[in-house]
């Protein structure tokens, strides 16, 4: 198993460092010093685990783990604070560890992550279950793994996108639509269209309930929706009207949700900077 570590802090580093170094199933262990450095380093160190502090200086983990490419390595959070324990975040984030942690809780952890990696899971295990076979080995994995609770974090408010030479950061709230292009998606935004590799159904999962699908190849953001209008008679297709001018599609099968989704209002979402009176989000059922 490959993991980066992944913190401001370089004591916080050396002692997971310490403690991995203890597995014998942890091949190469990497660090970066920031969410850039992290997403910077991937490709190259092509790691299987992000231990991912949440609280960086300007990009958090949360951010870094919503710009994770496709496919993208498993993560497991590292925090000081329990509070960011509010609302399920992703499948990949599948644990985190709050600060003060041990080396007990750090292998809890590293069970998790080895049932969803069959391969690490049966090459080594701990030393509690040294001498049992692979396949009782996978299996204390995966037992340990559905044991623990599955960790919730909330959204995060930007998104990080690998540019030439550098990063691009790009506010979630300024994301009016996304939709596919082969191995990636386009976010588009006032300020151009960036892409990221990365699924459209991965993205959705992170960005949470203020955006809705409204096609096999596009979702939009409820807040900057102004109107729907059909094409054609019942067919049951149509457009999306953006602010700003945007027309985005939305087909048959995913009408009845967005529908339903501007009729509710975004609930979830009710101090967004753009909401605005007249729009879908302030109309009743």
């Amino acid at each position: 198993m490959r993991v980066l570590i992944v913190d401001d802090e370089r004591p916080a580093r050396d002692k997971l460092r310490r403690l991995l170094e203890q597995e014998p199933d942890i091949t190469a262990i990497g660090e970066a010093r920031d969410g850039v450095d992290a997403l910077e380093q991937l490709p190259v160190f092509a790691p299987d685990l992000l231990l991912l502090d949440i609280q960086m200086p300007e990009v958090s983990g949360l951010e870094v783990a919503a710009s994770l490419p496709a496919p993208a390595p498993l993560v497991v959070f590292v925090t000081a604070y329990d509070d960011y324990a509010i609302r399920a975040f992703d499948a990949n984030a599948i644990d985190y560890l709050l600060k003060p942690y041990d080396l007990q809780r750090l292998r809890r952890a590293l069970d998790r992550v080895r049932a969803r990696l069959p391969q690490a899971a049966q090459m080594v295990a701990p030393a509690a279950t040294m001498g049992l076979p692979p396949s009782a080995l996978a299996g204390a994995a995966a037992a340990a793994a559905a044991a623990l609770p599955v960790p919730t974090l909330p959204v995060p408010a930007q998104l990080l996108v690998p540019e030439r030479g550098g990063m691009r950061v790009v506010r979630v709230q300024d994301i009016q639509w996304i939709e596919t292009a082969d191995n990636y998606v386009v976010l588009h935004t006032a300020d151009g269209q960036p892409l990221m590799r990365q699924t459209l159904a991965g993205l959705l999962d992170k960005l949470g309930p203020r955006f809705v699908r409204c096609h096999r190849r596009a979702a939009v953001q409820l807040d900057w929706v102004t109107g729907l209008e059909a094409l054609g008679k019942g067919k049951g297709d149509g457009e999306l009207l953006l602010r700003g001018g945007a027309r985005v599609p939305c087909s048959r099968q995913f009408r009845h949700e967005v529908v339903a989704r501007l009729q509710a209002g975004n609930v979830n979402n009710a101090d967004s900077p753009h909401r605005h009176p007249g729009s879908p989000h302030d109309a009743g059922p």
